[in-house]
Formats: structure tokens, C-alpha cells, sequence
């Protein structure tokens, strides 16, 4: 870095800072010169955060940057330093529980990352060394080396492709891990290479490493026998990437390029950035109170104490006489002491074990999500998966879905069904009727020409069999017999035999499209197969048999901004024709403007009937412009820098002037119950937005298709189209549209109750808003600011009005930026994406949650997702059941662990009063310290697990149930003051209950009175067994797991009382509860005050849930069918949903 930065100020040579210069098998180029080997990282991959030697520093450093953990370490070092009333073990034992869980988590978690990135690196590779096949470690790889891949293994480092064992010079490989892409693509070898690897003398030079997966530019020097240097261009089609895989092809051998962390894979791994669900927020913000709360109470017993010490003889009387030490301690600093001691006593309100109870519920949770066998595919032989269980919550409070069209709505499954030949329609039959290949016209046309020329037709055919990147299958012995069959089958020609009858076996094709495979195989249904392309030159089958053979002299890539493709091809007459396939937006201003309307009509019918349509055209290139044309492409492809901007730009004079053949529909059907998954979403009161590439005829009959639009929806549109306008400029016609749009859908729209959707009333009237890339960009990036502003509120109110939005024609980072934009909006709503494409992958890391599909376009959107599902209507039971149920287990966990907590300390802050505010505890310290790790942990961890207080089949049915607990519903302020409330309700029934029943002096049977110890654990008694009944009253699905912790944990609070009691241990120095707990239970009184303010304290709760009746509609359903003869639970009695921290019903099974 260093040597790059003076390079630059020196005014060093600008092509070494930005290129690398490597020697294949490290040979010097030329031979007599001296060799300096240039350094590069070695090819280590590390993903690991942590080291055995900086495990512990750095995971404590992070540990304590929470809040809660710094705030106990504090604490535990004023127990250490200064005189307090508890031992410091009380504090600190729970900090070290939480500290020592969370590190064990977090360190399995690294060692996982360790192991496999120990995989890789240790994985065996080959290595041509001075001609032996050497075996290595890949992390042993080095920049220079000449590697041997052989079929099925994964390229271990970034490849420049020099050999392959097929003898077209290609190789076959998949990306999936890559960039999601599962199809097959075609790689090619540097021209004119050795056969022989050893002996080729030749230098790379390419750019530095850069994360772009397409983009790679480079050149080799190749050097033989004191000749000039030849040189070579090296592209994209040249690189092998790390990760990917060899298909198809037996062996390559490749020289490496970049190394380690190096490689475009190493480059294009991001941290995802760490995302909080709302409970977490919500958590943060009642910590800040019952923090406010501890000072209050530690600030009101300092204040009281030295009031009351004012008195006289009360600061020092005759028993209890100062030191000399104590009575020369300035006062404020004993005022000071004294309110730090208060703040040790009372900060168990503050629960420290709160967090590691959630995150041992989200971890052990997440669980429930990969077990679900309803999630299992047949198809692909998985189910789904987890990769961040800190969201689980979040999947019940969904506001908007922002969903992928291709391969999320639609299963991404291609096939052909009709074609456009100059205007005249041709729609495969699979019948041997007379409707064989008959043509229906897209207008008035005389009934003799019901056919475009046969010429036409067979010009058609043989673009679509030679435009495209396909490759066939090389095919086994059986194969190539049951491909001569399949050649048999071929009819003439005739009226009725303008197509081929369908083949009884399919032939293998390899492509990096699923389009261009269906295309390929319509050619076949029409007559004519593609045989494949062997040594530049492509073979096709006639109607005829013949084999026509045409030599491959360029092929223009596709690419996102041209969306279209094009090649080069010379006939055997010696034609020189350019066949150009894209999309009609790309096409429709390249050819005869004269050809384009009657193809136009057929293109917006199919795109309307849900077809993905592309237009084919076609041109003969003169000698002269082929040689102007092939020699601009041979310098672009040779130049280093700006080398895409060169090739686009002989692309496009090239591509001109074209004549238009026709155009083809190719149909991707929707995923399986996609309707319904859509339905029962909005009827949950989300919100849907499409965000696809396609445009926007196909997305809409998807979108009606899918029921989010229903034929009753008024759709606004705001697309190039609608902004056309001869007389204004295009953001006056902009601004006109939006403030039509807004008055429509916002002002004069009817007030809408919250929650309410399509689904629930007729009234009103539904809006679909349609937007296209192009205009969106002008929606986000206007010329001035304050426009820019105003236009995008506009479109935001008009969108939240809307039943469902539509953008189509969207970049990959024009996805992200309208999610970016709805999270940021008012409200603060939460936002699900949803795909499977690598081109989802920047909505899906921009959401608050990210849904991958684990589709047909690889692995990319999943591996950045937060879950993963294999088919869309999994999304439905995700968030209806697991999403909700997840929501409430765990914002009852929060509540209820800050009620327990407020019940605990309460009494210890009403003692102070009744001991001249001496700091004296309660609770013996065995009972602060096993309080929140043992005797009350375990109940509310089962309870966060296993509760169903609907069971999962009322909440699929009834979508509507999802709304109840909808904007954070249930940690709101309203239900956590209830808690609050609750926890000093119960806590002055605990305290002033007992000074009740010390009121009466005999207690025992022998005439003894209690002690300060056994008043303090008779109260305890009452506190633990009260709470842990609470949440069984609670508990609405009763499994075997809740009965062992609720009983068990009192029944281990007893043995415990009994243990610690009855035996003397050595290494205590008083021992406060020996023999207390025993004797406590020998007291009728005891007894009876136990169990009469346990009874107490629960009663309004029992109370409350006996008399109150059952409300809202899934209760009346249930009624509905209890009435008609069907069982309903004794336990399904409805409570308000304040009160209990979940929805009214419950469907129990014991």
C-alpha cells in the first residue's frame, strides 16, 4: 500500500499501481531475463473472528460494550471495593453465568467458522511442478502456479483457463455458490496456448483484484522461441472463480490469478450488518426505566436515613456506638457510600439474566423453524433454514413484503408455447390434427395467406437455433441411440407437418439461462434441432434432416443495460448474418420502424396473457463492415482500461439498421398455491410491492394472477409511457400525475379503520399503483432537492393507500433503495424481502428481515438471507404461525422476567423503612444470588419455547388473528405499566401479608418468635411460588417439558432451602438460614399465611379470567363449533390481551 502511495506521488508508472503482472509456472518471460518472483497473499481463506490467543480479551471487550453487562461489572467492583450490605458474589456469580453462556456460544459459533474454512484451506489440490503432478494444500497455492481441476471439483483459487480435455477448447461450470446462477456456463481457453502446459513461456497481466463476479479484463504475452511476443485478450469467459464448479468437461488445467482473500469470492463476502428486532428496542427502553426506578430508590432511602438520623439519638445510639474511623469520614462521602450501597441492594431489579435467557430462546427457537416438516421440499430433498435466529420475533410484526417476480411468484420454469413470424401467430399443438402449425393472425388478413412465407419462417428458426449461448449435453451410448430415434421421428413437410410431433426423449442441453433451453427446444418443436458447436462452428438439423453448418465468428454477451444479445455467424455460401435476440424495448428502435407495429400488437397481447416475450431480428453484414467490425472488436478486446465501454460501443453501431422476424412467448408458471399464500398475507393486514426486472405486461398479469390485483382495482400508473407528453417537461408531467394520483388515492380516499384490508369490506375502493425503473429514478434522484423530497413523500402516501404495488423494470440497487425507503418512512415499519436470485440479494440485506428462496437461480439470495424457505407458500405458515407465536413467547418473556424482578426487590425497598434504613437485606444471599439462575429461570425458558395459546391451525385459517399483535402490540407502554403495576401489587401483598402475621408474637409452638431470617424467607417463599404459578396460569399448551420445570423448580426451591439450611458449611463465615427454612415450616401459622396470600395474590387474576367473557371473532368461531358438537378446551377462556401478554383464545392440548 505503502509503495502503491509513493508510486502515485512520484509519479510512478500508473499501469503498475493498477495492474498485476504474473508469471505462469512462474517461468521468467523472456528466458535470459532475471527473475524477481512478485509477491502476493498466499490463498488462505478466514472468515473466523476470533484467535486462540485474542478469544478472551476481545470477546469480553465486546461483551461488556453491552450496557446491562457494564452496568453489573460496575456494581460488582463497588461490592469489591466498597463495605455493602451483600456480598459481591451475589452480583457477581450472575454476571459470570451470563458472561461465561454467551462466550461458550459465541466461541462454538467461531470454532464452527474455523472448521470450515480449515475445509478449504486444507482442501488437496494438483500442482504442475517442472512436469510432475504435485499434490498440495490449497492454502499452499501461490500466484503463478499451474493448477489441474478435474469434473465435479470446485476451482480453489481465481483461474485463468489454459487447457481443457474437450475439443472445442471450452469447459463447463456452475456458480452457484458464486452468484446464484445454477445453470451451466461456458468457459473458453486463451487462444493459441501450448497443448502442452510445461512448455508454454507466457505473462498475465491483468487488473488488481475487484469484487465485480462479470467483470474481468486482462491480456496475456505469449512467448516462443525469440519471436515477437504474441498477445491475447483476457475476459470474463477466460476466469474460473473460486467456488465454482467443474461440470461436464473431464479435466482443465489453469494458471492462478488471485489468491486468498484475494479472489472475487473473498471480495464479494460482506459482513451483513447487524440487524435488532423491536423487542430488543423495546427491552433497552423499560431497562432505562426500572434503571430510573433503582436511583429513585436508592436516592429516597439515602435521603431518609440521614433525616431520620437527624433525630436525636437516633445517629448514634448507646448500643450501637461509633468508631473514631467513622466519626472522621466526611459526611458527603459517606453520603455517597451509603447511596452506592443502596444501589447494590436494590440492582437486582435490573435483570441481568433476562438476556441470556433470550438469547438461549431465539437460539434453541429457531430450532422449531428447521424441524417443521411441513417446510420440507421433495423436489429438492431440504427444508428450511435458519441463519440468524436473533430475528425470530420480528417474522410477527411484518408490515411490508417486498417480493422478487421470476422464480419467487413463478417457479422459474420455462417452456415455449408460441411464436410471432411476421405477424402471424404460431401456436405449438400436441395433436395430429389438422391444427397442426395453423396460424392465428393478430388482424384482418385475407383466409388464402394464413402463413408467413415459408423462407421467413425457416430465417426465424434457425435465429433462435443460433442465437444463444446453449450447449448440448455430451451423450452416453444409450443416449446417442435414443438420439438417432429422436432423428427418425422427423416428418415432412405439409400442411399439417409444420412441426414436429413431440419427441419421446428429450434432448440434454446446458445453458446459463432457462430462456434460452426453452427457446431451443421450441426451435425443435417446429422443425428445427440444434446439434450442438464443435470447433467454432454450430450445426443445425432442417426440416429436411439436412445439417446446415455455420461458423461462429463473435457472439455480443448479453448484458442488463443493452438486454439483448447478438452473433456473428457465416453461412456455407459465405453469408455473413447477424442474428440479434432481446427484449422489445431494446429491439423496437434498432430496426425498420415500418416491421415493428404488427410484431408490437402480438408482444403486449402474450406479455398481457403472463408470457415473457422477446423479439428476434436479423441483418447481413458486407464484407467491409464485417472487417471494420472484427477489428474493432479484436482492439476492445485487447485494450486494459475502459475495455466494456469499448466493445458497448461496437455493439451498438453494429446492432443497427436490423429487420424484425418476429417474436417469441415463453410462459413461467406461477409457484405452487402462490394465490392463496398472497391472499392470507393481505388479510393479515401486510402490505405487498412486486420488484421485478420483467416488464411490466408480464409482472401485471402475474400480480392479477396472484390476486393481488383483482379485476375491481383501479390501477395508477406512472411509467415512461404516462410521462410522454408533447408540451411539458417530463417532471411537470410528473408532478401533475403525482398530485392526481394523491388526491385520489390519499385525500378523497374514505378513512380507513386500522387493520382493516381488501379482504375484510367491499367499501371503499381499491388502488394498484405501477411503477417502472426509469421513473422511479426521477422520483428519487430529481434535479433539485426539495422537489426530490416532495415527489417521494407523494409517491409514498400514494403507495401506503394502495392494496399492492408493482415496480417493474428494476435494478438490483433500485430494489434496495425503495426498501431502504419504506423502512425509513413514518412509523418506522417493518419490512420483509423475499428471493432467490443473487439480484435480490441487496433488498434482501437491506429488509429488516430476508427471506431466500432456495430456487432455481442457486444459492446467493440464501446464503445472504436471515432464513431461507424452498417454495413461497411456506412464507404464509412462517409468519402466520411460527412469526406470531414467536412474537408472543417472547415479548411475555420480557415482561414477565421485569414483573418477577419488581416482586423480588419491592419488599427489600419497603424493609429499609422497618430497619432504620440500614441497608440490611431481606434475603439471604443464596436467595439474591439463585434467584434469576435457578429458581425461576427455567419455567419462563419452557414457557418462551413450547406456547401455543392458539394452536398453529386457528392461526392459518384466520389471518386476521396476525393484526392483533401488529405494531409492537404487546411491548407497548400501556401492557408494561400493567406489568409494573402487577409486580407492586403482588410485592405489598408479599411484605405487609407477613408483618401481618408477625404482628402476633408466638409463632411457634414453644412460644418463640421468628427472626429477621425467617421473615425474609417466608416472603421469599411466597414471591418464588407466586410467580412460577402465575405463569402456569399463563401456560395455555401444557406439554410433559412445562409440567417438569414449573413443579420441578419448586420442588428444587424446597430441597435447595432444606440443603442450605441443614447442613454447617465450612467456608461460610455466619451462617444466617441454618435450621431457618426447617423451622419455618414447623409453624401452622407459616403455613397458612403461605398459602392464604399465594391464593391472594393470584385471585384477581382467576378471577378476572372466570367472569370475563370470550370476545373477537375466531372466539365466536370456536363457540360456533363447540355448539355444533365439538369439543372445545376447558381452558381456552379468553383474557385481554393487556392483561395477559398474548391474544384472548387458546386451543390447549395436554
Amino acid at each position: 500500500m505503502l509503495r502503491r502511495g509513493l508510486n502515485r506521488l512520484l509519479g510512478g508508472d500508473e499501469r503498475r499501481v493498477d495492474s498485476r503482472t504474473i508469471y505462469v509456472g512462474h517461468r521468467p518471460c523472456p528466458a535470459n531475463e532475471a527473475f524477481i518472483p512478485p509477491k502476493f497473499c498466499d490463498n488462505r481463506i478466514v472468515s473466523s473472528k476470533y484467535t486462540v490467543w485474542n478469544f478472551l480479551p476481545k470477546n469480553l471487550f465486546e461483551q461488556f460494550r453491552r450496557i446491562a453487562n457494564f452496568y453489573f461489572l460496575i456494581i460488582f467492583l463497588v461490592q469489591v471495593i466498597v463495605d455493602t450490605p451483600t456480598s459481591p458474589v451475589t452480583s457477581g456469580l450472575p454476571l459470570f453465568f451470563v458472561i461465561t453462556v454467551t462466550a461458550i456460544k459465541q466461541g462454538y459459533e467461531d470454532w464452527l467458522r474455523h472448521k470450515a474454512d480449515n475445509e478449504v484451506n486444507k482442501y488437496p489440490v494438483t500442482v504442475l511442478e517442472d512436469g510432475r503432478r504435485i499434490r498440495k494444500e490449497s492454502e499452499k497455492i501461490k500466484v503463478g502456479d499451474v493448477l489441474e481441476v478435474e469434473e465435479d471439483e470446485t476451482f480453489p483459487c481465481d483461474l485463468i483457463l489454459l487447457q481443457s480435455s474437450r475439443d472445442d477448447g471450452t469447459c463447463f461450470v456452475t456458480t452457484a455458490s458464486l452468484d446464484g446462477e445454477s445453470n451451466h456456463k461456458t468457459h473458453y481457453i486463451v487462444p493459441d496456448t501450448e497443448k502442452d502446459v510445461e512448455s508454454l513461456n507466457a505473462t498475465i497481466e491483468c487488473e488488481q483484484p475487484q469484487p465485480d463476479l462479470y467483470k474481468f479484463v486482462g491480456r496475456m504475452h505469449i512467448y516462443k522461441n525469440n519471436q515477437e511476443p504474441s498477445v491475447r485478450s483476457l475476459g470474463p469467459e477466460n476466469l474460473l472463480l473460486k467456488g465454482a464448479t467443474l461440470k461436464n468437461t473431464q479435466q482443465i488445467c489453469g494458471v492462478a490469478v488471485y489468491t486468498g482473500m484475494e479472489t472475487k469470492m473473498a471480495l464479494n463476502y460482506q459482513g451483513k450488518s447487524q440487524k435488532r428486532s423491536v423487542v430488543e428496542k423495546s427491552i433497552n427502553a423499560f431497562l432505562l426505566v426500572y434503571l430510573c426506578i433503582l436511583v429513585s430508590k436508592a436516592l429516597v432511602c439515602t435521603t431518609l436515613k440521614y433525616v431520620w438520623q437527624n433525630k436525636p439519638g437516633q445517629d448514634e445510639p448507646w448500643y450501637n456506638e461509633k468508631t473514631q474511623k467513622e466519626k472522621d469520614t466526611n459526611m458527603y462521602l459517606k453520603m455517597f457510600t451509603d447511596f452506592l450501597s443502596f444501589m447494590v441492594l436494590f440492582n437486582f431489579i435490573i435483570p441481568v439474566s433476562m438476556y441470556v435467557t433470550v438469547e438461549m430462546q431465539k437460539f434453541l427457537g429457531s430450532f422449531f423453524i428447521t424441524w417443521d416438516k411441513d417446510f420440507f421440499d421433495n423436489e429438492i430433498k431440504e427444508g428450511a433454514l435458519v441463519n440468524t435466529s436473533d430475528l425470530n420475533e420480528e417474522l410477527g410484526q411484518v408490515d411490508y413484503i417486498f417480493t422478487d417476480k421470476t422464480g419467487t411468484l413463478t417457479q422459474n420454469n420455462m417452456e415455449f408455447i408460441e411464436c410471432c413470424i411476421d405477424g402471424f401467430q404460431y401456436k405449438y399443438e400436441d395433436t395430429s390434427s389438422e391444427l397442426d402449425g395453423f396460424c392465428v393472425t393478430d388482424g384482418p388478413t385475407s383466409k388464402l395467406q394464413q402463413k408467413a412465407g415459408r423462407e421467413r419462417e425457416e430465417l426465424f428458426l434457425r435465429a433462435i437455433c443460433l442465437c444463444h449461448t446453449v450447449q448440448v449435453k455430451e451423450p452416453t451410448e444409450q443416449g446417442e441411440s435414443q438420439q438417432d430415434g429422436r432423428i427418425d421421428q422427423v416428418d415432412g413437410l405439409g400442411v399439417d407437418e409444420d412441426m414436429l410431433h413431440p419427441q419421446q426423449e428429450q434432448r440434454g442441453f446446458i445453458a446459463s439461462s432457462p430462456d434460452e433451453v426453452a427457446l431451443v427446444k421450441g426451435a425443435m418443436k417446429y422443425g428445427f434441432t440444434f446439434l450442438g458447436l464443435e470447433s467454432k462452428t454450430m450445426k443445425i438439423l432442417n426440416r429436411n434432416n439436412d445439417v446446415e453448418m455455420y461458423q461462429l465468428l463473435h457472439v455480443l454477451s448479453f448484458d442488463p443495460v443493452r438486454r439483448r444479445m447478438s452473433v456473428i455467424v457465416r453461412s456455407k455460401s459465405g453469408d455473413i448474418l447477424l442474428f440479434c435476440k432481446g427484449a422489445d424495448s431494446s429491439i423496437f428502435p434498432r430496426v425498420r420502424q415500418e416491421e415493428v407495429e404488427r410484431i408490437r400488437r402480438h408482444v403486449e397481447r402474450s406479455a398481457t396473457d403472463g408470457y415473457r416475450t422477446l423479439c428476434v431480428a436479423f441483418k447481413y453484414l458486407s464484407a467491409e463492415e464485417y472487417a471494420w467490425t472484427d477489428e474493432g472488436l479484436r482492439e476492445a478486446r485487447l485494450a486494459l482500461q475502459d475495455r466494456e465501454e469499448k466493445l458497448m460501443e461496437i455493439y451498438n453501431q453494429v446492432e443497427t439498421g436490423m429487420s424484425l422476424i418476429g417474436a417469441t412467448a415463453v410462459e413461467d408458471r406461477l409457484q405452487e398455491e402462490a394465490a392463496e399464500t398472497m391472499e392470507a398475507l393481505q388479510g393479515a393486514g401486510m402490505k405487498i410491492w412486486v420488484l421485478t426486472g420483467d416488464k411490466m405486461e408480464t409482472a401485471k398479469s402475474t400480480c392479477y394472477a396472484c390476486r393481488l390485483f383483482q379485476r375491481s382495482t383501479e390501477l395508477l400508473e406512472l411509467t415512461v409511457r404516462t410521462l410522454q407528453d408533447p408540451v411539458k417537461r417530463r417532471e411537470d408531467r410528473l408532478h401533475d400525475l403525482l398530485s392526481e394520483y394523491h388526491k385520489k388515492a390519499v385525500q378523497d380516499a374514505p378513512p380507513v379503520k386500522g387493520g382493516i384490508t381488501r379482504s375484510w369490506s367491499s367499501s371503499g375502493h381499491d388502488y394498484g399503483f405501477i411503477i417502472d425503473g426509469a421513473t422511479l429514478s426521477l422520483v428519487l434522484n430529481s434535479s433539485s432537492e426539495s422537489s426530490s423530497n416532495s415527489y417521494k413523500d407523494l409517491f409514498l402516501q400514494i403507495c401506503q393507500n394502495c392494496t399492492a404495488v408493482l415496480c417493474c423494470r428494476m435494478a438490483p440497487l433500485q430494489k434496495a433503495q425503495i426498501v431502504k425507503m419504506v423502512k425509513n418512512s413514518k412509523g418506522s415499519p417493518i419490512t420483509l424481502s423475499i428471493g432467490d436470485g443473487a439480484n435480490d440479494v441487496s433488498m434482501i440485506l437491506e429488509a429488516h428481515v430476508g427471506i431466500g428462496i432456495k430456487g432455481k437461480e442457486g444459492r446467493q439470495a440464501v446464503r445472504n438471507s436471515d432464513y431461507a424457505i424452498p417454495k413461497l407458500k411456506h412464507l404464509k405458515k412462517l409468519l402466520l404461525a411460527h412469526g406470531h407465536l414467536y412474537y408472543v413467547r417472547i415479548a411475555h418473556l420480557v415482561q414477565y422476567f421485569f414483573y418477577k424482578n419488581l416482586c423480588f426487590i419491592l419488599p427489600q425497598f419497603l424493609y429499609q423503612f422497618f430497619c432504620g434504613y440500614s441497608q440490611q437485606p431481606l434475603y439471604d444471599a443464596a436467595y439474591l444470588t439463585m434467584y434469576n439462575i435457578c429458581f425461576t429461570s427455567m419455567p419462563i425458558l419452557a414457557y418462551s419455547l413450547l406456547e401455543q395459546h392458539i394452536c398453529i391451525e386457528d392461526l392459518l385459517e384466520n389471518a386476521t388473528i396476525y393484526r392483533e399483535i401488529a405494531k409492537n402490540a404487546m411491548l407497548r407502554w400501556r401492557p408494561f405499566l400493567y406489568w409494573t403495576l402487577l409486580g407492586v401489587f403482588h410485592g405489598l401483598v408479599f411484605f405487609f401479608g407477613v408483618r401481618l402475621l408477625f404482628s402476633n408474637p408466638a409463632l411457634q409452638d414453644n412460644g418463640q418468635v421468628f427472626g429477621n431470617w425467617s421473615y425474609g424467607t417466608i416472603v421469599f417463599t411466597i414471591l418464588v411460588f407466586t410467580v412460577t404459578l402465575k405463569l402456569a396460569l399463563d401456560t395455555r399448551h401444557w406439554t410433559w417439558i412445562n409440567h417438569f420445570v414449573i413443579w420441578g423448580s419448586l420442588a428444587f426451591y424446597v430441597f435447595f432451602s432444606f440443603f442450605w439450611g441443614g447442613i454447617i458449611w465450612p467456608f461460610l463465615q455466619q451462617q444466617r438460614l441454618y435450621f431457618v427454612f426447617a423451622n419455618m415450616l414447623s409453624s401452622v401459622s407459616a403455613w397458612l399465611v403461605i398459602i392464604l396470600l399465594i391464593l391472594l395474590s393470584l385471585l384477581p387474576e382467576i378471577l378476572f379470567g372466570v367472569l370475563r367473557k370470550p370476545r373477537g371473532p375466531h372466539t365466536r368461531q370456536k363457540l360456533a363449533h363447540s355448539s355444533a358438537g365439538g369439543l372445545q378446551s376447558p381452558r381456552s377462556s379468553a383474557r385481554p390481551l393487556l392483561m395477559r401478554t398474548f391474544s384472548d383464545e387458546s386451543n390447549t392440548v395436554i
